[in-house]
């Protein structure tokens, strides 16, 4: 792995942890989509799309989870794909408090994030990274 695409990562992971939208939105691709567990959470079948999507999951994380924070551990890249293994911790009322891996695939395009999908199975992220499928799950 390349120091400038572990740096990505850790920015755009930083910018999420402290949800400063700005910082997300600048590592990103106008035409960012993302697919993220929440979605389901909230009820969400549509992905985050753009700037404006990337602030409307950010208003679904607040409303979702008292606190949710996610950890890289290890990135793989095959071309401009990333595969992150890492966890992620989340606290609610309702759920608890879940401390859990997590594996999270993104696209890349000219430095910027252009895709980006998280799995709670690892396996299946796996199996995905490994096929090259930008399917959404």
């Amino acid at each position: 792995m390349d120091a400038e695409r572990l740096a990505l990562v850790e920015r755009l992971f930083d910018a999420f942890n402290h949800r400063d939208a700005a910082g997300i939105v600048a590592a990103c691709d106008e035409e960012m989509e993302f697919f993220p567990v929440t979605a389901e959470e909230v009820g969400r079948q549509a992905p985050y799309t753009g700037p404006a999507g990337l602030g409307d999951y950010l208003d679904d994380v607040a409303g979702a989870w008292e606190e949710l924070l996610i950890t890289p551990q290890e990135v793989f890249s095959s071309g401009d794909r990333l595969l992150v293994r890492g966890r992620v911790y989340l606290r609610s009322r309702e759920s608890g408090i879940r401390d859990m891996p997590a594996t999270w695939i993104w696209d890349l395009r000219d430095g910027l994030f252009v895709r980006g999908e998280v799995f709670v199975e690892p396996a299946e992220a796996e199996r995905r990274f490994h096929e090259g499928s930008p399917e959404a799950g």
